[in-house]
């Protein structure tokens, strides 16, 4: 999955793939290392994201409770797909 950097003391960059039914998959790239991906987000919820003052503080407080993650392998984090 391709992703973009964003201004962030702790998140490196953040990926977004959505399906048809208007969910999707957002990886996040965090500075210490590893690579998350959430599961079921909605696209409306990636543009707040984006959009959001603290990329930081709206991905602890409206994502990571909310919807269910898995740790991207390290194998895959830097291809597409992973």
């Amino acid at each position: 999955m391709e992703r973009v950097a964003v201004a962030s003391s702790n998140i490196k960059s953040i990926g977004y793939e959505c399906g048809a039914d208007g969910l999707g998959e957002l990886e996040v790239e965090f500075r210490s290392g590893g690579v998350y991906r959430y599961l079921g987000v909605p696209a409306v919820t990636h543009d707040d994201l984006m959009l959001a003052p603290s990329v930081g503080a709206y991905l602890h407080a409206r994502i990571k409770p909310v919807y269910p993650c898995e740790r991207v392998p390290p194998e895959r984090e830097g291809k597409d797909g992973g």
